[in-house]
């Protein structure tokens, strides 16, 4: 058993571990997991908050349906963002979600200020979708071969955002013909 030297020469054992510190063992995210996962949770954090600036201001036909729609994906967003950065937690990395991080390395283009029409809405939130997703895919080969159980989590966050934006795009399609 390890133990403390109590006299003034250094001891050559180290202290016994505590509890709390036990339960801090396990799998620990690299620095390339962590930048990959951190990578994602800016882009879903990104995501809610325009959402939300899209679902403030969007206008025009199909308000009422848009207007709902935006609110399933902010809410998803929201939850996809919780999941990402408790699973950084769990692997002992440490989520930056602060504005100015966001702002600074977010991979979305910016959705404009003012009200914004439905269609052009649809088609700005149908390319935050598919940009958020484009990061996912980007890292997801690099998570996978670290973290099978953090790609997952991917593969779940990715089909939904997927829907979401078949979804939400074919207000704006026409059917095509045979």
């Amino acid at each position: 058993m390890a133990t403390k030297s109590t006299s003034s020469k250094k001891s050559t054992t180290a202290a016994a571990t505590t509890a709390r510190e036990n339960a801090e063992a396990g799998f620990t995210a690299s620095a390339t997991l962590t930048k990959n996962l951190q990578a994602v949770l800016v882009d879903l954090l990104d995501l809610q908050l325009q959402g939300k600036q899209a679902h403030w201001n969007v206008v025009g036909r199909n308000f009422r349906d848009t207007h709902r729609q935006l609110d399933d994906i902010i809410e998803a967003a929201r939850e996809f963002s919780d999941t990402v950065a408790e699973r950084m937690r769990a692997l002992h990395a440490v989520p930056d979600g602060r504005t100015a991080t966001v702002a600074k390395t977010t991979s979305l283009p910016a959705f404009p200020a003012g009200e914004v029409d439905t269609s052009e809405t649809i088609d700005l939130i149908t390319q935050l979708l598919d940009k958020t997703v484009a990061t996912m895919r980007d890292v997801h080969d690099a998570v996978d071969e670290e973290d099978p159980t953090s790609a997952d989590i991917l593969h779940a966050i990715i089909e939904k955002l997927e829907q979401f934006s078949w979804m939400v795009s074919a207000e704006n399609r026409t059917p095509r013909k045979a």
